[in-house]
């Protein structure tokens, strides 16, 4: 389906649920995103990959932090997920090359991370310092829905503050991750179910969103990428996955310098 029609979709799915007087605010949360799935020969979504080297401009300075140079984590192609994308992300904006430290629990500080844009026609493969780490490439195809915030995440109470508590307790247990009685996490239109996700909401199995700046709102920032393990990239400790978030307002406007890391660690 397109996106028109997922989201309506999910509107006559939401009235079903939780009647006509609710569903306009959960729609509200809504927000589109894509499955990032493991393409099979001539199946990949333009450039979407795991690891791999850095599409960036000639003269684009590779990022470092205090701790070295950091390393090519994923490249996402907005040109071909523009199309669910809408004035989400500033026309031409081509390719997003995500870098982190090797060790994502060492990545809390806004410059141990960064995003930077190339345009599509411009970037080049480029080689990174010999201390940064290259993961073996995987290539991604981009399967696009609409994503919803985790049971646990804030968003909820903040649409529905105003809701009385026994129709709030039914919504939050009938989302929250593990209900397994409900259609929520399968069954609704558009639902994405990957471990990697692009845009949209972040899955927290940790439970609390992390790493978000004193003083300022979750619900400001856009959230960009989800990493869960990858085979030769994982977390140290118990586990954890990894994720990229920006400014809503940096996204609309193309200021991807502003993203910073807000790792689920569990």
């Amino acid at each position: 389906m397109k996106p028109r029609e997922t989201l309506a979709a999910l509107h006559d799915f939401c009235v079903e649920r939780f009647g006509a007087e609710l569903t306009p605010r959960i729609i509200s949360l809504a927000r589109p995103g894509f499955d990032l799935r493991r393409a099979e020969p001539g199946e990949g979504s333009g450039h979407c990959r795991f690891g791999g080297r850095a599409m960036l401009e000639p003269g684009t300075p590779w990022p470092t932090c205090e701790d070295g140079p950091l390393s090519l984590f994923a490249v996402l192609d907005t040109d071909v997920l523009a199309p669910w994308l809408g004035d989400l992300v500033p026309v031409g904006t081509g390719l997003l090359n995500f870098f982190s430290l090797d060790d994502v629990r060492s990545a809390f500080e806004p410059e141990a991370v960064a995003v930077i844009a190339a345009r599509s026609g411009c970037a080049v493969e480029t080689d990174p310092p010999a201390e940064s780490k290259v993961f073996a490439p995987v290539a991604w195809k981009a399967e696009p829905g609409f994503a919803m915030p985790d049971g646990y995440d804030a968003a909820w109470k903040k649409t529905l503050d105003d809701v009385e508590y026994d129709t709030y307790e039914y919504i939050s247990d009938y989302v929250r991750i593990g209900n397994t009685e409900s259609d929520w996490l399968w069954g609704r239109p558009g639902v994405l179910t990957s471990g990697e996700i692009a845009f949209g909401w972040p899955v927290l199995p940790g439970a609390v969103p992390q790493n978000f700046p004193d003083g300022e709102d979750p619900n400001s920032f856009h959230h960009l990428l989800q990493l869960s393990d990858q085979g030769e990239w994982h977390t140290e400790g118990e586990g954890g996955w990894m994720h990229w978030s920006i400014p809503t307002r940096a996204l609309r406007s193309g200021d991807f310098s502003q993203a910073i890391p807000t790792p689920d660690l569990f």
